[in-house]
């Protein structure tokens, strides 16, 4: 079933139109990445399909049957609302009926009088007349995972982080068709990345996104639309296809133009000869030649080379004496324990951790931007620190972008000695034109930060501190920071959620613990969420086998078997005895609960199997290792999914 058709879309710019005549459609289930440079219109378009812009040519057309969540990059909220509130503010027929719902039994629970009752049987009746209860446990279980448990929180007091799930939470409870994200990863931790991807990845909503993050486009999507030159073009594939074609269109595309180019020396000397052009004939060839040369020529992305001329470091780099800052996280726990580290010259350093671990004010201590409460930081003689923040601060936005570059310095030597002005430097990272005498005010939030790293590279510090560099840059901007960073002689220091950027410039992590302690893990960030998540399941799986062993000794011993409570967030699936009891499983739900015990049990046992099969005896060819192999991916899918319906189940018993 066709979602969205486009037709000829126009919108203008600045000076001149961002796109136009841009013409494509998506399918039901069908997920795809707009990308493009900043500026060529992504997030223009997103909203103009969303209606938040309206189109200035072309057509517009939605499903009428599928309706449309769309999750903004700056997503905007009162401040005085819950976040209750702010995610049931939406115009879905069932979703109003739950936060009826919600509402009346949190007033038969606070008051049960005959009134109360009596709305609270009625929409408890709608309920199950609309038959909701799943789709409630659905939203109930995103909220949860989402760790978005406290409801009556106000929107205000939220951290951006936490802002930007709750954002997300709203578009993926909304019973819509079709989701229009604009750099959904941004802001978000890893671990909600991860769900993220998976929740795309096996939705049957359509889906249209803007992202930089590079494993998440290889995951998630189908398609790849680029925008550039104003124009669209489909690429048929993920993230990694598009790379392959566009390398082979690049190809043909340069050598057509050298084909082209040979055929044009021979005609302009025919056309400065001035050909009679009375003929029928000549009046085509003319015609034919001057299409060729008023043609829009081919364009090879420009291939920017970023790199300054380092500034050495001493033999002294930093030293953290027991640092530590006792002010509460979220859990209670102390936001840093005490921690000493000395680092060494060419060190490349990851900091991972969840949302609200820390990790900002990490870096603000290491960079004497806050005191710790305890120990000391010792910085070398010859450390210059070069601290990227999230939210870069611009004092006079009335600068022109050349004029906050120069501040800097008028020149840049690079490191193969070459000397260039700043304007020069400025072009080398895609500011070119007249960008560079306006003023910071007409700039996009993604070209603000990009002119401060500029600023920031251009200093030439030894020891790089970057917080989230890569929100809001596009996929070419990573590009070559990701080329910079790789050649980088200095130390660095990264906060970063994109995995891709993690594991190609961090070799090793300080792993930013619940209890406020930091540790280390040496190897890629992927590794590391690997080993993470399968630590978790087992130890989920023991807790489960040990309450399991536990009530088998009770019962046989006649005793009458503990009742854990629940861990999981209140969902309303059945209708509580009491308004104030937390969600039972059902028979059926308790039934599914003990088979997927079983499944797991022999799935796990299974794929052990298939591990001994895959480390070889020497035996087995190849193609019963591609067999091997096969088995044991599609075994491991599998238990992805069981565990995780496993987990909603086992948090109501």
């Amino acid at each position: 079933m066709n979602i969205l058709s486009i037709k000829d879309l126009g919108k203008i710019g600045r000076e001149d139109f961002l796109f136009k005549n841009v013409t494509f459609g998506l399918n039901e289930g069908e997920k795809a990445a707009l990308i493009g440079r900043n500026g060529s219109g992504k997030s223009t378009l997103l909203s103009t399909i969303a209606g938040i812009y309206q189109p200035d040519e072309g057509s517009i057309v939605i499903n009428k049957e599928a309706g449309i969540s769309f999750l903004a990059q700056n997503p905007s909220f009162l401040p005085e609302d819950s976040i209750n509130d702010h995610i049931f503010k939406s115009s879905s027929p069932k979703l109003n009926v739950i936060k009826d719902f919600l509402e009346a039994l949190e007033k038969y629970s606070l008051d049960p009088n005959p009134k109360n009752q009596k709305k609270f049987d009625e929409l408890n009746q709608k309920m199950e007349n609309q038959d909701l209860w799943n789709y409630e446990s659905q939203v109930s279980s995103i909220l949860s995972t989402l760790g978005i448990n406290d409801r009556n929180q106000k929107m205000g007091t939220l951290s951006g982080g936490m802002v930007k799930k709750v954002a997300l939470a709203q578009v993926l409870v909304e019973d819509t068709k079709l989701l229009l994200l604009d750099e959904p990863t941004n802001h978000l931790d890893i671990k909600t990345i991860c769900f993220l991807e998976k929740y795309l990845r096996d939705t049957d909503r359509t889906v249209l996104m803007v992202t930089h993050d590079r494993y998440f486009l290889d995951s998630v999507c189908t398609n790849i639309f680029e925008l550039s030159r104003k124009r669209i073009k489909l690429y048929q594939g993920n993230y990694s296809d598009y790379l392959d074609k566009k390398e082979i269109e690049a190809e043909i595309e340069e050598n057509t133009e050298r084909r082209i180019e040979s055929v044009l020396r021979f005609e302009r000397d025919w056309l400065r000869r001035g050909p009679c052009a009375r003929g029928t004939k000549a009046k085509a060839r003319i015609q034919r030649d001057m299409s060729l040369i008023n043609r829009e020529k081919f364009a090879k992305d420009k291939d920017f080379t970023f790199e300054v001329q380092g500034r050495r470091l001493g033999g002294k780099v930093l030293v953290l004496d027991n640092i530590s800052k006792n002010y509460k996280k979220a859990n209670g726990n102390p936001v840093l324990k005490e921690f000493s580290y000395t680092f060494t010259k060419g060190q490349r350093i990851g900091i991972f951790g969840d949302n609200g671990s820390g990790k900002s004010t990490f870096l603000n201590i290491i960079t004497g931007k806050l005191q710790s409460d305890t120990g000391s930081v010792t910085k070398g003689e010859n450390t210059s620190f070069g601290y990227y923040t999230q939210n870069p601060y611009f004092k006079d936005k009335s600068m022109t972008v050349l004029e906050y570059l120069k501040e800097a310095g008028d020149v840049v030597k690079r490191k193969d000695g070459k000397i260039l002005s700043a304007g020069l430097f400025l072009n080398e990272f895609g500011f070119e034109g007249k960008i560079q005498v306006s003023p910071l005010s007409s700039l996009s939030g993604g070209e603000l930060k990009r002119l401060f790293l500029i600023r920031l590279l251009m200093e030439n510090p030894n020891f790089l501190v970057l917080d989230e560099p890569t929100n809001d840059f596009d996929i070419f901007t990573m590009n070559i920071l990701e080329q910079f960073l790789m050649n980088y002689e200095g130390c660095l220091l990264i906060v970063s959620h994109d995995r891709y950027f993690m594991d190609k410039i961090a070799d090793s992590l300080f792993i930013l613990e619940e209890d406020g302690s930091i540790s280390g893990w040496v190897g890629k960030c992927s590794e590391y969420i690997q080993y993470r998540d399968e630590k978790a399941r087992e130890e989920l799986l023991n807790e489960r086998k040990e309450a399991s062993e536990k009530k088998k000794n009770q019962e046989n011993k006649g005793e009458k078997a503990d009742s854990p409570a629940s861990t999981g967030s209140e969902t309303l699936s059945e209708t509580p005895s009491s308004p104030k009891q937390k969600k039972k499983l059902t028979y059926n739900e308790q039934k599914e609960f003990e088979k997927l015990e079983k499944d797991i049990a022999q799935l796990e046992e299974e794929k052990n199997i298939l591990e001994e099969k895959m480390q070889g005896n020497g035996k087995q060819d190849f193609s019963d290792l591609q067999s091997v192999s096969k088995g044991y991916a599609e075994i491991s899918s599998l238990l992805d999914e069981k565990y995780q319906r496993w987990e909603e189940l086992a948090s109501f018993i």
